[in-house]
């Protein structure tokens, strides 16, 4: 305990100098968990992206690219799924349901996704909850619109407001659909999934404002009205992919392989979690290097720390010659210099935890919206825990070139006068 104080004592007198060592420190650890945080809530928020899906059905392609298009609506689908190819595996015998899912048109830079209300029945997320409406109802009508919570928030919109859907995403979303407008019947509760920005409409309505459209251009001369479109058959020709839910979990393989060895139409079947992991894999590279930038900060941090201590050394030989002349012993002494060490790094330590969560706290709402995930404060994961430790048995590592100088020299050192 003695020792204890006496380390504190003595950064307290040098307080200017010991406060920039540990806001150094802490910064580093903020950048540190900073990038860890990330890492493991965009895990999260990916995995939660959609739960009690067996099986993604799509176009033969790469199975990440399939995954990120109809899941993540990242991306660009390579092409389409006939329709009665959807229908021959709705109606398999180990199928229990599946979401039909087409793509490929945006409003306002978000995407649309049109489907049918099994969406919203059989849709899960996160520990399998449901999707959930915060006001009004799912789509009904032929140009009925279910948003998501991020669309109508960003964009201002309620329930009857009218939206224009235009053809193609991003910088591709040139030409709009101006004479079949859609009109919002419900906004859907966040989830923190790409669902939140999304615009969600029936296949009919996806089908009728393509009704006078040819390979993804306007027919010349061919104008079909919003009403004139309401009475043809909007049965769609295909579909961009689907998700599977099966009787059994048993079955999962059996029904992958019919898909894939599917001879009408070249099919695959990915299993969500798997093609995750492939992905995760994917980016380990970038990974690794981020954490590795943030290790070199730390390093640099404790470096400075390190060479703060030596310096002071010199400024501070007469001190140690003092307290080995009032009986301190060297392991004292030794102890004394990785005390103060040690208080520096958990201090750093301390501080850059709460920097992180107070960041978090005040921005993570922002930084999920701009995200598009989910960032909780609190609590630290386990590697969180275990990079801290690190700090901190890194800091002690970086306090024994200091003490063990000033546990050698003390008494040398403090009573040789230099010129």
């Amino acid at each position: 305990m003695n020792l204890a104080s006496l380390a504190w004592r003595s950064l307290w007198n040098r307080r200017g100098t010991a406060a920039l060592v540990v806001v150094s420190i802490a910064l580093s650890v903020v950048l540190l968990l900073g990038v860890e945080r990330l890492r493991d809530q965009a895990r999260t928020s990916f995995a939660n992206t959609v739960s009690g899906v067996d099986l993604v059905v799509g176009a033969r392609t790469g199975p990440v690219n399939l995954l990120l298009y109809s899941v993540f609506r990242l991306g660009e689908p390579t092409s389409n799924v006939s329709w009665e190819s959807y229908r021959t595996f709705a109606e398999h015998d180990r199928v229990k349901w599946t979401v039909p899912l087409s793509l490929g048109d945006s409003h306002r830079g978000f995407p649309v996704v049109a489907t049918n209300r099994d969406y919203f029945e059989h849709y899960r997320y996160g520990d399998r909850r449901s999707l959930k409406l915060a006001e009004g109802e799912e789509f009904d009508g032929v140009f009925d619109a279910v948003l998501g919570a991020r669309v109508a928030r960003e964009l201002g919109y309620s329930v009857g407001d009218r939206i224009i859907v235009a053809h193609g995403g991003g910088e591709m979303a040139h030409t709009r659909h101006d004479d079949k407008p859609f009109f919002v019947t419900g906004i859907l509760e966040p989830t923190g999934t790409p669902v939140d920005q999304s615009v969600h409409v029936s296949l009919e309505g996806f089908e009728a404002i393509h009704v006078d459209w040819r390979g993804g251009a306007p027919v010349p001369g061919l104008s079909i009205s919003a009403e004139q479109a309401r009475r043809m058959d909007l049965t769609p020709s295909g579909i961009t992919a689907f998700l599977v839910g099966l009787e059994s979990r048993v079955a999962v393989f059996g029904v992958q392989r019919d898909v894939n060895n599917f001879q009408d139409e070249a099919l695959m079947a990915i299993l969500p979690r798997l093609t995750l992991q492939q992905l995760w894999d994917l980016l380990a590279v970038g990974e690794r290097a981020l954490l590795a930038v943030s290790l070199l900060v730390l390093v640099v941090a404790l470096v400075a720390m390190m060479s703060a201590l030596l310096t002071g050394l010199n400024e501070r030989r007469r001190e140690m010659a003092i307290l080995r002349a009032l009986g301190a012993r060297p392991w004292q002494i030794f102890a004394l210099i990785l005390g103060e060490t040690l208080l520096l790094t958990v201090l750093g330590a301390l501080l850059g935890v709460v920097v992180m969560q107070a960041v978090v706290a005040a921005a993570g709402a922002w930084l999920g919206s701009a995200l598009g995930m989910t960032i909780s404060a609190w609590p630290p994961s386990p590697r969180e825990w275990w990079l801290l430790a690190a700090v901190i048995g890194g800091g002690l590592v970086a306090g024994l070139w200091p003490a063990t100088r000033a546990c050698l020299n003390a008494l040398q050192d403090g009573m040789t006068v230099r010129l």
